[in-house]
Order: C-alpha cells, then sequence, then structure tokens
C-alpha cells in the first residue's frame, strides 16, 4: 500500500548516518529513508562527516555518496572554542535552571555546528516536498527546522530529560508543519512541554526481521560458555549502563546468578576490575551478528530512562528473548504492559528478582517472550510504518 503522489524529493536531516553509527533514532532514519526511496520517493540523507557522537571528529569525506537508493550528502563538523559557555550552561541544565538566550545558544553550538549543511539547507530547501529533522537534541535540528518550516516534518524521539525543557526545542515542536512521534508515550510528554503543530501523529518505528537466528554458532564464535544477559547500545551514563554494571553485580552476590552480563555496543564499557570475570564486553559487532546475540541471550536488559521507543526491546523480543526493563522509562514500561513480553523493574532489588526469575522459571520466560514477538509482528513491521508516514505527508505533497 503506498500513497506517494509521483517521484516527492525529500530529505532527512540527521546528526550521523551510516552502516556503522550505533543508535535508536538514527537506525529509524536510515531504515525510513530507504523504504521511502523504495516506494519511489527521491530521498537524500543530509548529515555530518561524522561517526563518533562523544568527538563529532570528522571521519567521513565530505560530499555526496549513495546508501542503495538513497543519496548521501555529507558536510564537515567544526567544533566550538567555547567550552567554558557550554560547559556552564550544561551545568544550568542539569540544574534545573532556565537559560537565558545566550545561554542557550552556547550550549546549542557547544559540541558542534555544520554551516555548510545549514547553507545548503538554506539554498536548496525549496527542492524538498518535505525535510524531517532528527532526533531533536542536536544542531542539525535545532538551528536547521527553522529554515523552511512550512516543509519541515520533526521526528523528535523525545527524552524527559532536563534538554527537552530548552525554549528552542519547544519552539520546534510548535513550528513544524509536520510531527511524528514513534510511542504514545513520547507523545504525550511532547504536550506536556509545549504547544505541538496541528499535524502530528503517531506513527510508530519498526525494526527489521531476520531471516533466521543462529544462537549456539553466536555461543561458540564468542566463546560465551556460560548463559549470559544481554545489554546492546550505547555504554553511557545517559543509557543506564552504570547503574546496570552494579545492580547486576549485587544481583550476582545476593542470588548466585548463573549468567554473565553480555555487553555489545560503542563507547568505553569500563568494567570494574571485581566484575572483570562476570561482564564480556564484545564491542562493537557486525549488524549480522547483533540478532544472533539477542538470540542466545537469556534475557536482554534495557536499563534506560531515555526512550522514545527503544528499538533493542523490540529485536530481542523478535529473537523470542525476554525483557527486564527499567521502570523509569515510561514507553519502555507501555511496551512491556501492552505487550505482556517483559519484566520492569524499580530498583537494584527488583532488578536481582527480576534476573532470578528468568534463572529459576525459564519456561515461563520464554512464554513471556513469545508474547512479545507477537506484539512486534503485530505492531511494528516496516510497511505499515512506511504507510503512516505517507498518510502524514499527505499535507505536504
Amino acid at each position: 500500500m503506498g500513497f506517494s503522489t509521483g517521484k516527492a524529493r525529500i530529505a532527512f536531516v540527521a546528526p550521523r548516518y551510516g552502516d556503522a553509527v550505533v543508535g535508536g533514532s538514527e537506525a529509524v532514519v536510515r531504515e525510513a529513508a530507504q523504504g521511502l526511496a523504495e516506494r519511489g520517493y527521491e530521498v537524500d540523507v543530509l548529515t555530518t562527516c561524522a561517526q563518533d557522537h562523544f568527538t563529532w571528529a570528522n571521519e567521513f569525506p565530505p560530499g555526496v555518496a549513495t546508501d542503495g537508493s538513497v543519496t548521501i550528502r555529507r558536510f564537515p563538523t567544526l567544533q566550538s572554542r567555547d567550552h567554558h559557555g557550554w560547559n556552564r550552561a550544561q551545568e544550568k541544565i542539569l540544574s534545573g535552571d532556565q537559560l537565558d538566550e545566550l545561554d542557550e545558544l552556547a550550549w546549542s553550538n557547544g559540541r558542534f555546528r555544520v554551516p555548510d549543511l545549514y547553507l545548503y539547507l538554506s539554498g536548496h530547501a525549496a527542492e524538498y516536498a518535505a525535510i524531517v529533522f532528527s532526533p531533536y537534541l542536536f544542531w542539525t535540528t535545532l538551528y536547521c527546522a527553522g529554515i523552511a518550516p512550512e516543509r519541515t516534518v520533526l521526528m523528535p524521539c523525545l527524552h524527559d530529560e532536563p534538554y527537552a525543557y530548552l525554549r528552542s526545542v519547544a519552539a520546534a515542536l510548535a513550528s513544524a508543519a509536520v510531527v511524528w512521534f514513534l510511542s504514545e508515550p513520547e507523545h504525550q510528554l511532547a504536550h506536556r512541554l509545549a504547544p505541538v503543530a496541528s499535524h502530528h501523529s503517531v506513527i510508530g518505528a519498526a525494526v527489521k526481521i531476520p531471516e533466521s537466528y543462529d544462537p549456539d554458532g553466536f555461543r561458540k564464535r564468542y566463546n560465551l560458555l556460560r548463559p549470559y544477559v544481554l545489554y546492546a547500545g550505547r555504554r553511557e551514563g545517559g543509557k543506564g549502563w552504570q547503574e546496570l554494571m552494579a545492580g547486576f553485580g549485587i544481583a550476582v552476590r545476593r542470588h548466585h546468578l548463573p549468567f554473565d552480563l553480555v555487553t555489545v555496543g560503542v563507547g568505553h564499557a569500563q568494567v570494574p576490575s571485581s566484575l572483570e570475570h562476570r561482564i564480556v564486553d564484545l564491542g562493537y559487532l557486525a549488524p549480522t551478528e547483533v540478532p544472533d546475540a539477542f538470540a542466545a541471550a537469556d534475557a536482554f536488559v534495557q536499563p534506560s530512562a531515555n526512550e522514545s521507543f527503544s528499538r533493542t526491546i523490540m529485536e530481542a523480543w523478535l529473537a523470542e528473548t525476554v525483557v527486564v526493563a527499567s521502570g523509569a522509562s515510561d514507553v519502555v514500561t507501555w511496551h512491556c504492559e501492552r505487550s505482556g513480553g517483559g519484566l520492569v523493574y524499580a530498583d537494584e532489588l527488583e532488578l536481582g528478582q527480576c534476573l532470578r526469575f528468568v534463572a529459576e522459571a525459564p519456561e515461563q520466560a520464554a512464554q513471556l517472550a513469545r508474547k512479545g514477538r507477537d506484539y512486534v509482528l503485530a505492531n511494528y513491521r516496516w510497511p505499515s510504518v512506511l504507510d503512516a508516514m505517507e498518510r502524514s505527508l499527505e499535507v505536504l505533497l
């Protein structure tokens, strides 16, 4: 099913793009861009030359490249020299203080700027029927979404965190022509933050369904001799990685669990010496290996409070692996309650109890996981999400 009216030209604007880029919004942008290109749209991705979201260093060459039927236009980042201004603004944000316009400007410019991308959009915005910006947190959205608001589609991927309360975020939510949300809790959060553009909808998101899984082969390839629970994604404070390591260590000692904690993704794992024998860091995995990592796990643990969709829990459920998730995320809690496929914990004590359940009741855990797979297949396939995107875009085409 499709709703396109010919080969309209669409741009996706994202801070990072590519095969080796790890991140939920980045994955959604890439797969949506490819999916709409397959449906006959002419799709450009306007992005930076950066791959690493810690340094924002220019690693890809600038210029034009292709990703299947998608045209990639890369522009170099410039690093800010005003570290003092950024640090001052960052401290105010995290402490809940209101930023004045100069502080907010310093914070928005503090990590990187992409002036050549801004200039390109200023000169070429009229060539696109729609320009999709995602996620909300970066210069590429906060600055560039205002260039042509009448054709701007904002896919913010909001988290309930201090940055979401910036005035520039409220302005983007209100001024965009169309806003796309990935879940109902994200939609509700947006309305608590600011007036939202009248043309907005919950389009959802999706993950590609693997043709097959090879859990035994994965365990052999990586010499994983004990059963394990998996964490996949960015190893950083904003995703709850440190809290997960601490809670896992307490649970192992208290309940004598048989599990290792296996982690895959990007960022420094920084495993404490007391847990080096129980935490296995496999680093960045090739995309073809990731489904097997989920399938070989006894459970997938999602400790992050900052989720707008949580692609990884969908990948776990597709692999029929039970999800153990932090209740600090309204989005993940919503998915677990709707699906019946996951266990939600409030603190370290409850995390240990959830992992103990997985160890002692594997059949019941498997039943939960099958409910999770049914939920993903019923709600989050790409054809349905692309249909929703096209219906929403009709107001611009």
